[in-house]
């Protein structure tokens, strides 16, 4: 995927822009020690797509554990999208860093 395909997905609004360079900003943050951060942006770019679909449709609905519209009950099981994909994350860092092993830890709060 990419930015056009996600656009695609939400119907091509321009929030989608902020938001999906956000997420990739984010992500380079915690990439930082890693050696090509711009081939781990592109290795890792379908949690940038998912993080940014995740957080266009919470639009409006920024800090609810749960909403019920009309019958429709809708729980978010995250207050931080990157903490479905810590994991992940971590073992690409833990593959592509030359670091001591205690300084490669990565925390989403």
């Amino acid at each position: 995927m990419s930015l056009d395909s996600v656009k695609q997905l939400t119907g091509d609004n321009p929030q989608v822009d902020v938001i999906y360079e956000m997420v990739t900003r984010r992500l380079a943050t915690v990439l930082k020690d890693v050696q090509f951060v711009d081939k781990a942006l592109v290795d890792l770019e379908y949690i940038i797509d998912e993080v940014t679909i995740v957080r266009f449709n919470r639009i409006g609905s920024e800090g609810m554990k749960s909403e019920t519209v009309e019958g429709h009950r809708v729980e978010f099981n995250y207050d931080d999208p990157f903490l479905a994909y810590s994991d992940i994350i971590q073992r690409y860092i833990d593959e592509h860093t030359e670091l001591p092993t205690s300084k490669r830890v990565v925390r989403f709060k």
